[in-house]
């Protein structure tokens, strides 16, 4: 016992109770992960049970609605559905996700992974990895019991495309949201990776080719959300027709509004695919590019179809929609160029060019998630190609963002104005430069013009030029001797600021010449002509 209290020995049980302190903040995280799950399955559970009471002809019990929840949350993370009761009897997948529908799990899963990463006083805060494990078991638990448990509803997930579409969306919402919480750290990249490319990773380069890729994507994403509400407001008659013709219940047009708001941003997105040139596939045999509609679609009534463009050939109105590419190459190249002043133009014209391959592939990414089948047969094909919408954006902005932002370094870097006047200036002699203004006509009438009106009547206004005659002026002797003692004087800081045409040069004044009445020197009245320029003196403080 006096061996344990003189050295200090840390007693045995320490350890284990700082495993005890861990294992209540893992277990939080796990209960975290799967209220997110919970909350959004219980959201829309909520939705689709009060869709189901309203409707004055539901075609199941609570039960159908319940598994029909779990299919929508499924549906929600990218899974494929499976619908069997078909006029065909052939079962027909329905893969279209909502993008708006997207963001419901994913918010509440990074929700989860901050609260899990938060820190508080009393408790001891667990790693990032063992956060980011914690939080994911608890989602992926309910998951799959969501998964199975939906088998049972008329709308079955695909157990293939819920086994990686569900982990997919979870692990990159728990990532964002881990991240997040410990202050977006960008610390070293792992040691497994080879050093060419960590070495590459970590220049400024490639921040500034990210932010200008999701610029550009940012501005073809604004220029299909523009395309969209202007075919919306030009259709308009043949939208709300559609809408109307639907259903006749509040309930079910209300239900029919919802689904176009979480469709809207694949609206957006197809968009954006038709104005690079790609377009989008209304079926197997059908595709809407700005150069024409071609085929016959197999197309259901739905208000955002009715706002399809016209079938046949393209028109100059299609052809116009090449402006939104235009702008997103030239925004690429301008959100390149942050550093025009510190790189070369090489360097400059490769940001640019990773750029446009950053939104090339951003694009490619948001064209995969926004398509997918509706059905079989001619259904089973609808929005953009993933493929070619990612290359069309690729080649629209490394087309015109690379001399863009050429163009952008060299004004940048051009030369300052009047830098080649000040170099020739400098080739000169400075003294014969100064000499020749002193003596230029113009300005010594300017300087006399000065010196006249300063000394007021020292000078008299007479005909021809007037000589300077130098007369002995008599000093009295006690002036000449405070003159010629020196006073001490206390050193004081002086700040000179220079301004532009500052001449201190000293200036002969002329002298009252012999003969003429003495007239009195008014006190006040300058003997030097103004000098442009300032002398700022230190103001001395006060004695305390």
């Amino acid at each position: 016992m006096t061996q344990v209290t003189e050295r200090g020995t840390s007693l045995p049980a320490a350890p284990r109770a700082g495993a005890r302190r861990r294992s209540p903040a893992a277990a939080a995280c796990v209960a975290g992960g799967a209220v997110a799950a919970g909350l959004g399955l219980g959201f829309l559970a909520v939705l689709v049970i009060v869709l189901w009471i309203s409707s004055p002809y539901p075609d199941s019990g609570p039960g159908g609605a319940l598994h029909l929840a779990a299919g929508l949350w499924l549906l929600a993370h990218g899974t494929e559905l499976v619908r069997y009761e078909t006029l065909s009897g052939v079962p027909a997948p329905v893969g279209l996700t909502p993008l708006l529908l997207v963001a419901l799990p994913v918010l509440l899963m990074r929700r989860a992974a901050r609260l899990g990463s938060a820190e508080e006083e009393d408790e001891e805060v667990l790693p990032a990895g063992a956060v980011f494990s914690a939080v994911l078991c608890g989602y992926l638990a309910v998951g799959a019991l969501a998964t199975v448990y939906a088998a049972g509803g008329p709308m079955p997930a695909d157990p293939i495309s819920a086994a990686w579409h569900v982990p997919l969306v979870a692990v990159l919402a728990a990532l964002g949201g881990v991240w997040g919480a410990r202050g977006r750290p960008l610390g070293p990249l792992p040691s497994w990776l080879p050093g060419g490319v960590r070495r590459a990773v970590v220049r400024p380069r490639y921040a500034l080719a990210l932010r200008a890729g999701a610029g550009g994507a940012l501005v073809l994403l604004g220029g299909g959300a523009l395309l969209v509400g202007a075919s919306l407001a030009w259709h308009g008659a043949e939208v709300q027709t559609s809408f109307l013709s639907l259903t006749g219940v509040w309930s079910g047009r209300f239900a029919v509004l919802l689904l176009a708001l979480a469709l809207l941003p694949n609206a957006t997105v197809w968009g954006a695919a038709y104005a690079l040139g790609p377009g989008f596939a209304l079926g197997a045999d059908a595709t809407a590019t700005p150069l024409g509609f071609a085929g016959q679609p197999g197309l259901p009534r739905f208000p955002l179809l009715a706002a399809l463009p016209a079938e046949g050939p393209g028109t100059p109105l299609t052809w116009a929609v090449a402006v939104v590419p235009v702008v997103a190459g030239l925004a690429v190249g301008w959100f390149a160029v942050r550093r025009a002043r510190e790189v070369s133009y090489g360097e400059t014209a490769l940001t640019a060019a990773l750029g446009a391959v950053v939104c090339g592939l951003v694009m490619t990414g948001l064209a995969a998630a926004s398509a997918g089948p509706l059905g079989s047969r001619r259904l089973s094909d609808f929005g953009p190609v993933w493929w070619a919408t990612g290359a069309a954006a690729c080649a629209w902005t490394l087309l015109l963002a690379v001399p863009v932002a050429v163009a952008v370094h060299a004004w940048r870097n051009r030369p300052a104005r009047g830098l080649a006047a000040l170099d020739a200036l400098s080739a000169l002699d400075v003294d014969e430069v100064v000499d020749d203004r002193w003596h230029d006509s113009g300005v010594r009438e300017v300087r006399w013009a000065a010196m006249r009106r300063a000394a007021g009547t020292l000078i008299p206004e007479i005909g021809g030029e007037v000589v300077p005659v130098p007369v002995p002026v008599p000093v009295p002797p006690a002036v000449a001797a405070a003159v010629a003692a020196p006073v001490a004087r206390a050193p004081r800081a002086v700040t000179v600021v220079s301004g532009r045409g500052l001449d201190l040069t000293p200036i002969l004044i002329a002298a009252k010449p012999v003969g003429l009445p003495a007239d009195p020197v008014p006190p006040a009245a300058p003997l030097a002509p103004p000098v442009v320029g300032a002398r700022v003196l230190a103001r001395r403080k006060p004695p305390v």
